[in-house]
């Protein structure tokens, strides 16, 4: 009894509160992606639930909360903790998860324009405008820097890699995203062509770099099969770079007419919509191929059971970026289908959000994912 006593206790695990600072992990913001991805893939959601939407944008406003408590964490960490905070950029998995930071921040943006448009005006435009060139530089800089640390600081081998590779290089494809979401939105035709070209160019700077560590991930996994069942929840992520890039590509493609008529390119913005559209519908092709080995695989998994640790918000993110790729086909192609196929990834995404969150709430509660792996490993 005292045991249990002492397990209900807040951050009994830890050996003292300031831990939670020390051992505070950018692994964190994946929580922020899982939940504002679910906020937006609900607002989509095909079938006319009452109340949702106001569920969606609690999620978008909880979400926000987050991110900031989040920031807040690890800025004392680096203030505080400055030598072991550092270790990171030395440590071959969790600085990956860099990304999750800019990653996360691109899912409040989205709902500025989705959430704050209808309830604050322009207002939420200029906001959303003002953390896109914040989210853009940050993807863009984690996106290079991260792998050049891989190529000179850290120790990778063929055996350990996993599809956490491709957080860091994920993140400008997501500001992209956003970016295609912000044009219509703006008012300034110059302003407009300058976010269409750089999100066309962050769009650039990672799907093609993702599309090359997934050629060396198939490798991997055939010669080296399964990681370890902690780092089940890797098998989703590659999800994340094919919905996101689809997205990214359909989006910019419809943006694009209009921003470029007004440079009196019209013609070039009817062929950027065409290759949008079938570009996309070719990740989501490929994106299907990977979900289909990613059941398999957590099947197997499931088999020997595996513990749970923060990296299960891997799940979340990439099923519902995904989910709102094949909602935003289903809006343009008449196939009711992917309609139907749309709204179970939400379903299975919200149900997924509950399960995870809940036993994050647990963990967090106990201090049990309080862990700093470059500071157990000494890098």
């Amino acid at each position: 009894m005292q045991a249990l006593a002492a397990g209900l206790k807040p951050l009994s695990r830890l050996s003292s509160p300031r831990e939670v600072v020390r051992q505070f992990t950018p692994n964190w913001f994946a929580a922020t992606m899982g939940t504002g991805i679910l906020a937006i893939a609900l607002s989509l959601f095909p079938v006319k639930v009452p109340g949702l939407l106001l569920v969606a944008e609690g999620l978008w406003l909880f979400n926000i909360g987050l991110f900031v408590l989040f920031t807040a964490l690890y800025a004392a960490r680096w203030i505080f903790f400055f030598d072991g905070a550092r270790r990171i950029f030395g440590h071959s998995v969790v600085s990956m998860f860099f990304g999750c930071i800019p990653m996360g921040l691109a899912t409040i943006i989205n709902g500025f324009l989705i959430f704050g448009v209808p309830r604050w005006g322009g207002v939420a435009v200029d906001i959303a405008h003002a953390l896109w060139w914040a989210d853009a530089a940050m993807a863009l800089v984690c996106g290079i820097v991260i792998p050049f640390m891989m190529f000179t600081r850290q120790i990778h081998s063929m055996e350990q890699m996993t599809a956490v590779w491709l957080l860091p290089v994920v993140a400008a494809e997501v500001a992209a995203v956003s970016g295609a979401l912000l044009i219509p939105h703006l008012t300034d035709p110059h302003l407009q062509m300058v976010i269409l070209f750089l999100s066309y160019v962050l769009w650039a700077c990672s799907v093609p770099l993702a599309l090359s560590i997934l050629v060396i991930l198939v490798l991997r996994l055939a010669i080296h099969k399964l990681p370890p069942s902690n780092m089940a929840a890797s098998s989703w992520l590659a999800l994340g770079p094919l919905g996101t890039g689809a997205l990214g590509l359909i989006n910019l493609g419809f943006a694009a007419p209009e921003v470029f008529a007004a440079q009196g390119l019209p013609g070039f913005g009817e062929i950027a919509r065409g290759i949008g559209l079938i570009g996309g519908v070719l990740l989501w092709g490929y994106g299907l191929w990977w979900m289909g080995l990613a059941i398999l695989i957590t099947g197997k998994y499931a088999k020997d059971g595996f513990p749970f640790n923060i990296g299960w918000w891997g799940y979340t993110f990439p099923i519902g970026v995904y989910a709102v790729a094949t909602l935003k086909l289903a809006a343009i192609f008449p196939l009711h289908v992917l309609s139907i196929f749309g709204s179970l990834l939400v379903v299975a995404l919200m149900s997924l959000w509950v399960l995870v969150g809940t036993l994050s709430i647990r963990g967090a509660w106990r201090g049990d994912l309080f862990v700093s792996p470059c500071l157990m490993d000494g890098n």
